[in-house]
């Protein structure tokens, strides 16, 4: 069950006040006040809260008006793994499907997958997935040879890597974002 606006308003600003790293120049006062602009994204933000993200503040957008949340948790949340990359991976799958696909579990969330560039920016701020991998968006060249690519953190470096689209394991979830 997806937390209450107010817990989950506490929870969040908890989180934002303990990792100010991850959001140098961003008050607590400009963060409510985008959400109080955008009340869906709460409901946004509770299920990635729900399924194990612990979402956080990681960056503005260019022009400065956004908030950008990411899913922070240290490893690939736990309420989005074993999944195959996308629907089509899903539906190809002929024995032991998995229960969904990243990509639909990110959609009926309300957030998209990282891609490579946000995932090597969040590894910045902090050492994620040192012992799952998250699935990113994959470029459609690879994606239409039947890859997609994930990322994980190991031996201190991060790395990209690219399995068969319809693959999935019990360590492998996907991390979202969400602008507000």
């Amino acid at each position: 069950m997806p937390p209450k606006p107010d817990a989950l308003l506490a929870t969040l600003q908890d989180r934002f006040d303990r990792h100010p790293e991850r959001h140098p120049d961003i008050t607590w006062a400009k963060v409510v006040k985008r959400l109080d602009a955008n009340p869906a994204a709460l409901k946004v933000l509770a299920r990635m809260e729900a399924t194990g993200g612990e979402p956080d503040v990681v960056a503005l957008d260019s022009k400065g008006t956004a908030v950008t949340f990411v899913d922070c948790a240290a490893e690939s949340p736990k309420g989005r793994r074993s999944l195959c990359y996308d629907r089509k991976a899903l539906d190809g799958r002929k024995h032991h499907p998995p229960e969904d696909c990243a990509m639909d579990v990110a959609r009926a969330i309300g957030i998209e997958l990282l891609d490579e560039a946000q995932y090597r920016r969040l590894q910045q701020l902090g050492e994620f997935d040192l012992k799952t991998s998250s699935w990113i968006v994959t470029p459609p060249a690879i994606r239409k040879l039947g890859g997609a690519l994930f990322g994980d953190r190991r031996y201190d470096q991060v790395f990209i890597y690219h399995n068969g689209a319809d693959s999935y394991y019990a360590a492998r979830g996907f991390r979202g974002i969400l602008e507000v």
